[in-house]
């Protein structure tokens, strides 16, 4: 049987790491539990806290509102289900109402990223959307997150990309733990996931976003100067990272089998460069 050669990323860390991670400090996640910002979790069997993924996305969020100066009522009542408790507050409710939006809580990254997202039609980016592009400028920085915002908007400009893009998530999500890793299902995955990053590609280079890309890079370097400190370095601020350092700390819950189908994906995308 095969193992992958992919490290296993863990699929929860505990809150020292989750504060790194999020950028921000363990008293304050205490700080958020406390005050009701963030839900409490189960313990484990050593008595500490862990954090998922899902975790790991709220604290980030919340860390950039704290970081935009909302207010800690109006944070607690974003992430309510309920309807804002203030609601003879017209801000709270304004605010609240905002950053229950995808339009909302895209202005809490940076100006570099949301300006390529800004011309897009209301609606057209999914929270998921903006989650996976919190995390990769906080790891990356705003660049490599303005950069990877180009997958996004050919996700949202191509109605058939997002459908073959959503059946192809779902094949991956499939490979749980009950999946082996030589199983056929990996390898038809990874078929899948490689034809389909084939078009999604293709769909960029014909829309012009690769040639946007490359502006992004000049744009950036005559606002960044090499050797130039810059807090955005950083990502979205706190306690510096690497990306090595951050890749394997990130907790994302993948089976051996979803570790195995990216393997062969990036075989097959490295045996499609060679080829060329």
């Amino acid at each position: 049987m095969h193992s992958s050669s992919i490290p296993l990323p863990p699929r929860q860390v505990e809150i020292g790491d989750a504060a790194q991670l999020a950028g921000t400090t363990p008293d304050a996640i205490h700080r958020y539990r406390e005050t009701g910002l963030f839900p409490e979790l189960e313990r484990g069997g050593d008595g500490h806290h862990r954090y998922g993924y899902d975790d790991m996305i709220r604290l980030l969020w919340i860390h950039k509102m704290v970081g935009a100066g909302i207010e800690e009522d109006d944070i607690r009542d974003i992430f309510a289900d309920a309807a804002p408790a203030a609601v003879d507050n017209s801000r709270h409710a304004a605010v609240v109402q905002r950053m229950r939006t995808v339009e909302g809580r895209m202005a809490l990254l940076s100006e570099f990223v949301t300006g390529r997202l800004k011309s897009l039609p209301a609606g057209s980016l999914r929270q998921a959307d903006l989650d996976n592009l919190l995390v990769i400028e906080r790891f990356f920085g705003p660049l490599g997150a303005a950069v990877n915002a180009g997958r996004y908007i050919a996700l949202a400009t191509h109605p058939g990309l997002r459908e073959e893009s959503d059946r192809v998530e779902a094949a991956e999500d499939a490979l749980d733990d009950t999946v082996a890793v030589d199983d056929p299902r990996v390898a038809q995955a990874a078929a899948e996931r490689h034809a389909f990053e084939l078009q999604l590609d293709a769909a960029i280079n014909d829309s012009g976003l690769a040639q946007s890309d490359n502006e992004l890079f000049d744009t950036w370097d005559a606002v960044h100067p090499a050797g130039a400190e810059n807090e955005d370095d950083a990502g979205s601020g706190g306690e510096r990272i690497s990306l090595i350092e951050a890749v394997g700390m990130m907790p994302y819950n993948y089976s051996p089998a979803r570790l195995r189908c990216m393997e062969l994906t990036g075989e097959l995308a490295a045996n499609e460069s060679s080829a060329s």
